[in-house]
């Protein structure tokens, strides 16, 4: 008897409390909302930032990309100011030697030249008239023996006279190698003293000879000097034949 009693009074503990159980899990609010049912507290305060992460790894280089367009000049800049000199360099080899120049110009100046006068009257015509009053022959190139200029130096020369004519007609002329080149004629006038002059330029070989001398019969030889009167014969060389020395 006793121990049936026991028994019903400990199932009705059983069921009650099952059911209070259940009733609480169906009453229970989300804690994570408001509820008229559940007193919640007030909000925290919002919490300090964290430590920054550590740096991630290197990412790897993408594709180059096109090349862009070329933009427009900029305006000229202000001229930089000038720099200290700097330490002089090592000095270079020696270049190659460069192409064979031209023929220049000999650096030896050749010289021939002659200024001679009559000493009196000229001799007989149709031969060579002897200058034996000598003004200038360094280089010996006229003879005065013969009356003739003899060509060393090959080229052109310059050749004059100057004569005086007096007591007869002249009539002169200038050989070159037994060839006349120049003739020369004056009228000579009573009483009075004349001149009679000419120049040209010749071209010579060497050996070859230039002189004057009257040409016709003896009545036209009145070449003259004397004391105050001069008859002269000179020359000269321009230039000379620099492919022949």
């Amino acid at each position: 008897m006793w121990g049936a009693a026991r028994f019903l009074l400990c199932s009705l503990l059983l069921a009650t409390l099952h059911g209070t159980e259940t009733a609480a899990q169906e009453t229970q609010p989300d804690p994570k909302t408001p509820c008229a049912n559940w007193m919640g507290g007030a909000p925290g305060y919002p919490g300090h930032n964290g430590l920054p992460g550590r740096d991630g790894k290197d990412g790897k280089d993408g594709q180059k990309g096109e090349k862009g367009e070329q933009g427009e000049q900029g305006p000229k800049g202000d001229n930089g100011e000038i720099g200290s000199r700097g330490v002089e360099g090592p000095r270079g080899f020696p270049g190659n030697p460069g192409m064979k120049g031209q023929k220049g110009e000999g650096a030896y100046v050749y010289r021939s030249a002659f200024s001679v006068g009559l000493a009196g009257r000229a001799p007989h015509p149709n031969v060579p008239i002897r200058f034996s009053k000598i003004f200038y022959n360094e280089q010996s190139h006229y003879d005065a023996t013969t009356g003739k200029f003899h060509c060393s130096i090959p080229g052109t020369y310059y050749f004059a006279y100057h004569l005086t004519v007096y007591l007869s007609d002249v009539k002169v002329s200038l050989y070159k190698k037994d060839k006349a080149v120049l003739f020369t004629y004056d009228q000579f006038q009573q009483n009075n003293v004349d001149q009679a002059s000419g120049s040209v330029l010749l071209h010579l070989s060497a050996g070859e000879e230039v002189w004057l001398q009257v040409y016709g019969e003896g009545e036209n030889n009145g070449v003259y000097a004397d004391n105050i009167n001069d008859s002269t014969f000179m020359g000269f060389l321009l230039y000379p034949d620099l492919d022949l020395h």
